[in-house]
């Protein structure tokens, strides 16, 4: 099993900052791939960004440039948040795939952008 706890969403305007954070702790050493998800009301949950055991990222396209995933060893994901925009306003959720094909969610942090 592994548990996954975010922080850091928050209150921000157009063109700010915010840094998420997502601590894994259990079995960590199950896990191959993490990742940050985010979902608006009435949309499906999309991925916004994923970093595996060998260190690739990708970012889907709306974020790319402006966004980074990086992390230790599973133990800490974090996902820096510049230029935001108000449509990426969403909860936001930490995401890890474990071997051999079971995925853990954190609850959510809520992010909102708006002046």
């Amino acid at each position: 099993q592994v548990q996954l706890v975010e922080s850091g969403g928050g209150l921000v305007q157009p063109g700010g900052s915010l840094k998420l954070s997502c601590a894994a702790s259990g079995s960590i050493f199950t896990i191959y791939a993490m990742g940050w998800y985010r979902q608006v009301p009435g949309k499906q949950r999309e991925l916004v960004a994923v970093i595996t055991s060998g260190g690739n990222t990708n970012y889907t396209d709306s974020v790319k440039g402006r966004f980074t995933i990086s992390t230790t060893s599973f133990k800490v994901v974090t996902l820096q948040m510049n230029s935001l925009k108000p449509e990426d306003t969403a909860v936001y959720y930490c995401h890890a795939r474990r071997l051999p094909h079971f995925d853990s969610w954190g609850q959510g942090t809520q992010v909102t952008v708006s002046s």
